[in-house]
């Protein structure tokens, strides 16, 4: 492996303080911020969605609408946080368990995610990411939750919160 190789490789704290900027701005609602943490070229796979998104905008597109609907977060929390080195990328899993609200309707679910990031410039980048439901009888993580910020979190937790 040569030098440049060995400068571009993912540490496991870069990658946990990557994932803990993403979970948080999810936490919040925080468009902004959220889709800041993706490549332009991500691509997303989630379970309620007919079909792959094939880029960033794709999933800004289908968020906007939720949004327009009246939809945000209000509460997040991950666990069970994994992370897996792959020289210049690394794979992130963990179980989430994810408050939403459209109005009145609140609706919290628990899922298990993977996030594939790399490294863009200086930036720790997701470029893909896969969403499924996490069966019912999975065992839950004995990790207390985080409190919700950028800061590197602890081992098996990466962020959790409430939005205001």
């Amino acid at each position: 492996m040569n030098s440049h190789q060995q400068v571009n490789q993912l540490t496991e704290r870069e990658v946990l303080a990557a994932a803990a900027e993403l979970v948080t701005a999810f936490s919040r609602t925080d468009t902004r911020a959220y889709f800041a943490a993706f490549s332009p070229e991500a691509t997303f796979i989630f379970h309620p969605e007919a079909q792959r998104l094939e880029s960033r905008s794709e999933y800004e597109d289908l968020w906007d609408g939720w949004l327009a609907d009246g939809w945000s977060v209000t509460g997040c929390e991950s666990t069970d946080a994994r992370v897996q080195l792959c020289g210049t990328s690394a794979i992130f899993s963990h179980t989430v368990k994810t408050t939403t609200r459209v109005g009145e309707i609140t609706e919290t679910l628990r899922e298990r995610e993977t996030i594939v990031f790399i490294r863009q410039g200086s930036r720790i980048l997701a470029v893909h990411e896969h969403l499924s439901t996490a069966p019912s009888g999975a065992a839950e993580s004995s990790a207390a939750p985080a409190a919700a910020s950028s800061s590197i979190p602890e081992a098996g937790v990466v962020a959790s919160g409430t939005a205001a």
